[in-house]
């Protein structure tokens, strides 16, 4: 199974993993990405892989375990 990391200290709230992956990243009130869920199935694993690549600021990562 994989892991969805973020740096939530680089991260410039351009949304991109929302759009991508909204099951499993969201946006907070300042902005910031929020992680629904670190766990990700083999069924996610592509729209993650999305959301990490359309990141503008690298903030995203998928780790496999």
């Amino acid at each position: 199974m994989a892991v969805a990391k973020a740096d939530f200290e680089a991260c410039q709230g351009y949304a991109n993993c929302v759009m991508a992956a909204p099951t499993v990243y969201d946006i907070d009130d300042d902005g910031t990405v929020v992680l629904l869920k670190e766990q990700i199935s083999e069924e996610e694993r592509s729209k993650v892989e999305e959301a990490v690549k359309s990141c503008p600021v690298s903030a995203l990562s998928i780790e496999d375990e």
